[in-house]
């Protein structure tokens, strides 16, 4: 009896993967993704301990969503005191629509893989230790909603393609070290002052017309 139950269970776990290896493969892809970036962080509250790499899926770790084909939809790790940095694995979760892992010590850039999101519709990295620029790459997320990237350290200028952002309804990138100007066309002409202060390089919003703030002169 004993040995039939086993040769039952076999059998539907062959079933199950021949029935949608599609769906397997993604599964293992994102897990990979995901504990990539599980390795670059440190995790002193075990936040992540149920992240175990050998498992079909990574639907069943905590802070992971899934939607019904078993993709991962949403990750919250806000709060949760990790520090380390991000990986550009991350771009492999395809159908990713909310992305918050704020107020931890992450360091180091925003990978522009991040920009490979296109369900992408909240990406909260606000109170990190986050540096270098902001990727052009996030243009390419044409759901997003929410951007908040403020409290951080990141520099250089704020690239204009994210003013095609036409579904932005909160940008944040204040308390930064931003320099130039910041945009005022396309969807940032929604956005006052607010969102971009306290980056104590940052010289006022664009003049529209033939001059231009931001020519010339070193914005690194």
């Amino acid at each position: 009896m004993e040995t039939n139950m086993i040769t039952f269970f076999h059998v539907l776990a062959i079933f199950l993967l021949l029935s949608d290896p599609f769906a397997v493969a993604n599964a293992n892809s994102e897990g990979d993704a995901l504990f990539a970036f599980r390795r670059a962080v440190k995790d002193p509250n075990n936040v992540l301990q149920s992240w175990d790499p050998t498992l079909v899926d990574p639907c069943t770790w905590f802070h992971v969503t899934c939607d019904d084909d078993k993709r991962v939809t949403r990750l919250d790790l806000g709060h949760a005191k990790l520090s380390g940095h991000l990986v550009p694995e991350l771009g492999r979760l395809q159908r990713l629509q909310f992305l918050e892992l704020y107020k931890n010590d992450l360091m180091g850039p925003i990978p522009k893989e991040v920009g490979d999101l296109k369900n992408l519709v909240s990406l909260g990295l606000y109170q990190n230790n986050l540096t270098g620029s902001i990727p052009a790459t996030l243009s390419n997320l044409s759901n997003i909603k929410f951007l908040r990237l403020n409290s951080n350290k990141l520099t250089g200028r704020i690239p204009r393609k994210l003013t095609k952002l036409g579904n932005l309804k909160i940008l944040d990138l204040s308390n930064n070290d931003l320099c130039g100007t910041f945009p005022t066309s396309g969807s940032f002409s929604k956005f006052s002052e607010e969102s971009f202060k306290n980056n104590p390089r940052l010289k006022g919003p664009e003049l529209m017309g033939f001059v231009r703030y931001d020519t010339g002169g070193s914005c690194k």
